[in-house]
């Protein structure tokens, strides 16, 4: 499995999206453009990815760019891995 699948998967999961997730690409916008993207739906993203990927998400490295595409917050978690 690819990070992208694994990191559109647990975004799925954790918005409950069910078949609309089949839409995203990375280009999709996430951030304003998905009514379940919450505050609170943040932070349980970033929780399932800190428990799937094993690693931990410091406050400060959170900007509203890392959710602003697919494609960033599957860079953001390629950063994290790759440190």
């Amino acid at each position: 499995m690819t990070i992208q699948t694994e990191v559109k998967t647990l975004l799925s999961r954790s918005l409950q999206l069910g078949p609309r997730a089949d839409a995203l690409t990375p280009e999709s916008p996430l951030l304003g453009a998905l009514p379940e993207l919450d505050s609170m739906a943040v932070v349980a993203i970033l929780s399932a990815l800190e428990e799937h990927f094993g690693f931990t998400i410091d406050d400060d490295e959170i900007s509203a760019d890392t959710f602003a595409t697919l494609a960033s917050l599957i860079g953001f978690v390629e950063a994290k891995l790759n440190k």
